[in-house]
């Protein structure tokens, strides 16, 4: 139980975290995937080395202190955690794993003289406490997948039946439950998690969905990443009848019901949760503004997809912008506030959501604001872990 004295405490170790938190998280890290590696299959190795994975879990556990009295304040934030856990397959035997951790690496990095006792329990309550809040969340998704239509808990085998190069960097590959039985529907913009074995190693991965869940199957699309494990597996050696384990999918990053004008925004391998929202999208009569932006025309992927929809679909304009020269490009170069501004619709009351590498969403996020898109209108998704955008 979470007393009055032990939130202040808490409160109280807010300037050690502003401070010290990504080291005092890195040693968190090293520690546990060394000790214990049963977990180690779900934590991305290349985010560890990057250090994103240490500065994301350093600002969630510094904003959980900051607001250990007010949780209704920590926003999007839990239901982002509780989303990313499901689709790993997060479990309430894992806790406790992370919970010791987190208090050795505490009284380690901060010394006896700052985590005394009192500090040390006043964290391994809080922690509890927000343990027994995603645990409890958890439990209720997995349960509620498995009782849908076509659903299932934990990994289910499915073969990969076709395989698909969309451009130079990103290929499809399409699954079938090998049970051949209904599979789950899916909100356009969730994610699937994979369960591979990659040299005698398992690996667990999510991947944006990138096409609404029809005709038995599910369609991920996947950029070859350099040194990437995963998807470099899966286009060197992952082949069609190979089987492998998928999760259900997950996510809160989801195309909402609107009437508003929707803007899609994506920046390279982004696009791929764009695709079911364009799909879904084209179902109703809203207006769609598609705004897609790309090194070159080698590696745009989908291009012909969206262009054979856009001369069938009024309702839907398309804009491409290529960072090298191009004919076919609307605009080359970076993509700037301009040229949004000519390519969003003129009353800026719109639904938009936007994807792509880090510093991509920085700016788009900028130029959204700065063209009076409302901000509670303004959506985004990390595919790694969640950074500043400021």
């Amino acid at each position: 139980m979470l007393t009055a004295q032990d939130r202040a405490i808490v409160k109280s170790t807010v300037p050690l975290l502003e401070s010290g938190g990504e080291a005092l998280i890195t040693h968190f890290y090293r520690m546990m995937l060394a000790e214990h590696p049963e977990v180690r299959s779900m934590f991305n190795q290349a985010n560890q080395a990057s250090g994103d994975q240490p500065r994301a879990l350093a600002t969630g556990v510094l904003m959980y202190a900051r607001h250990i009295d007010q949780l209704d304040q920590l926003g999007d934030l839990v239901a982002r955690i509780i989303n990313k856990h499901v689709a790993l397959q997060i479990l309430p035997e894992h806790y406790p794993i992370v919970g010791s951790c987190l208090l050795r690496a505490i009284e380690e990095v901060l010394g006896s003289d700052i985590a005394t006792a009192q500090v040390l329990a006043a964290w391994g309550a809080a922690y509890n406490q927000l343990a027994d809040i995603l645990i409890g969340a958890e439990a209720a998704i997995y349960d509620e997948q498995a009782a849908a239509p076509g659903g299932w808990r934990g990994g289910r085998e499915f073969k990969l039946v076709s395989r698909v190069e969309e451009s130079s960097e990103i290929t499809s590959f399409y699954f079938r439950p090998v049970d051949q039985q209904a599979i789950l529907d899916c909100a356009p913009g969730q994610y699937i998690g994979l369960k591979l074995i990659i040299d005698g190693e398992e690996v667990r991965r999510n991947y944006s969905l990138s096409a609404l869940a029809r005709v038995g199957r599910y369609r991920i699309s996947v950029k070859r990443e350099a040194g990437g494990v995963v998807s470099n597996f899966l286009h060197d050696r992952l082949q069609v009848g190979d089987t492998l384990e998928l999760f259900p999918p997950a996510g809160e990053f989801t195309l909402t019901h609107s009437e508003k004008p929707l803007v899609l925004i994506s920046g390279g391998v982004g696009i791929t949760p764009t695709l079911p929202m364009l799909e879904a999208a084209l179902a109703t009569r809203r207006p769609i503004h598609f705004i897609h932006c790309a090194r070159n025309a080698d590696v745009h992927a989908f291009r012909t997809w969206v262009d054979e929809l856009a001369a069938q679909h009024p309702q839907l304009q398309r804009f491409y912008c290529y960072a090298e020269q191009h004919a076919a490009a609307d605009h080359v170069g970076l993509l700037t506030e301009d040229v949004l501004a000519q390519w969003l619709p003129a009353d800026r009351d719109v639904d938009a959501y936007f994807l792509g590498p880090k510093g991509f969403m920085g700016a788009v996020k900028r130029q959204l604001k700065a063209l009076g898109v409302p901000q509670s209108q303004s959506r985004y998704e990390f595919f790694g872990p969640a950074a500043d955008l400021q």
